[in-house]
């Protein structure tokens, strides 16, 4: 089994995911969606949460040795960061969705130095809009992004371009061809909704259920 299955059969072991295409779930975005991916809860699960740390680990050791610290994005990618930098040894910080509105109005929580080769963690990849806007908050405050690591990725067409277009690497341990192939394979979904499950991501804005 190859690690992006071995990942992607952890995450349904522990109902991080969720695959319901006769009633999708509605997205904050608006977007309707076969799918539902919450990886917070494989926070309670040790082994399986030690399993995923060590993956993300080892990605950032093989493709950026380089990296000099980790930041993990707020919230649900805080404590994989965490995580990840304390197996690594490497310094952390995180980053808030907007500066505190209190206090010495922080977005940046840790210490880091200018110039420092930051690793983003990230928890899930959707359109990849929220998880650059972070590493643009990051070059800014005069860190060195050189890449990016998620649990997940639905790997949308415009995730791609962004993250080309940013030159931006980006890694992730599994992603949702992996994980509907898996579940065709153990029977969570048929032959018929595969295809449908499929299709939703080639335009997921435009996508509208079961007709």
């Amino acid at each position: 089994m190859t690690n992006e299955k071995a990942v992607a059969e952890k995450l349904l072991q522990v109902n991080a995911v969720k695959l319901n295409p006769a009633q999708p779930f509605t997205w904050a975005s608006g977007w309707k969606s076969p799918i539902y991916c919450d990886n917070r809860k494989i926070l309670s699960f040790p082994y399986v949460r030690d399993f995923i740390k060590s993956e993300m680990c080892n990605v950032v050791f093989e493709k950026f040795p380089g990296a000099e610290l980790l930041a993990g994005v707020a919230t649900a990618g805080i404590a994989w960061g965490a995580m990840a930098a304390d197996q690594l040894k490497l310094p952390y910080i995180y980053v808030r969705p907007k500066p505190k509105e209190h206090g010495l109005g922080n977005q940046i929580e840790g210490a880091f130095e200018k110039g420092q080769k930051a690793i983003v963690i990230e928890d899930l990849v959707s359109t990849g809009k929220s998880s650059l806007q972070v590493v643009d908050v990051l070059k800014a405050a005069g860190l060195d992004v050189i890449g990016m690591v998620s649990i997940f990725t639905y790997g949308f067409p415009v995730a791609t371009e962004a993250f080309e277009k940013a030159s931006l690497p980006y890694y992730s341990l599994t992603n949702y061809p992996t994980l509907i192939e898996l579940a065709l394979e153990k029977g969570i979904v048929g032959a018929d909704q595969q295809d449908i499950l499929l299709k939703w991501r080639d335009d997921p804005a435009q996508w509208k259920g079961v007709l």
